[in-house]
């Protein structure tokens, strides 16, 4: 699989919105060949036919087909960015449940379009250092973010609100990535609520489990001193 940075760009960015309308059209048409014939058939000749272009016109937009993968990831990630600064732009709930609840369902929304291509995204999708970068930018916003709830609501009880605030996040993001793209997925309500429960108990359990001796809170950081958070 290419990886090159060079690889992996869109070969130009559309500037009349006809020419918009033609990279739209790939996209759409790899998410549907990804999703019905894998990535290894998936391929560009199969990806012009169903956007109803030649296989010259989309060189003209992308190189490859790695290039075409990597921007469906990218679009991916930020349609999940952006439902989840939404949330962050409304009133808390009081409820710390639902406050868990409120992370865990847009993201859980934003893997439902197409279970299949999700699947194709994880197994194939290329990994190039602008890509890992934004991944690492979208984690270190959302773990600043979540470790500042953490220490502000009154029903959180864990001692390193830093480690707490990275489990969650990962916990959210791994374990609907794994479920939701297995082919004997669970039904989403379900496991909504399940993930929160499991979340909602781990924060709100006593520290060092019964008859535990508490030790104070925050006592851990993110790297850099007192307060410091992940930047």
């Amino acid at each position: 699989m290419t990886t090159g940075r060079r690889g992996l760009q869109p070969r130009k960015q559309p500037r009349q919105a006809r020419a918009e309308l033609t990279r739209q059209r790939i996209l759409t048409a790899a998410a549907h060949v990804f999703a019905e014939y894998g990535y290894a058939a998936g391929t560009t000749n199969r990806i012009a036919e169903r956007a109803r272009i030649s296989i010259g016109s989309l060189y003209q937009y992308y190189p490859n087909k790695d290039a075409i993968l990597a921007e469906l990831l990218i679009r991916h990630l930020d349609a999940g960015g952006d439902a989840i600064r939404s949330r962050q732009d409304e009133d808390e709930p009081d409820s710390l449940e639902e406050i868990i609840r409120g992370f865990a369902r847009p993201v859980i929304a934003n893997h439902l379009d197409d279970p299949q291509l999700l699947r194709v995204m994880m197994e194939h999708g290329p990994r190039s250092p602008e890509l890992l970068e934004k991944i690492a930018r979208h984690e270190r916003e959302r773990v600043a973010y979540t470790q500042d709830l953490l220490e502000r609501h009154p029903e959180v009880r864990v001692e390193d609100t830093y480690v707490a605030a990275r489990l969650v996040v990962s916990t959210v993001e791994l374990v609907v990535h794994q479920l939701v793209a297995a082919p004997d997925s669970i039904d989403t309500e379900r496991l909504e609520n399940e993930l929160v429960a499991m979340i909602t108990r781990y924060l709100t359990a006593a520290p060092g489990g019964a008859g535990g001796v508490e030790r104070p809170r925050n006592g851990g950081r993110a790297p850099g001193g007192p307060g410091a958070r992940p930047s």
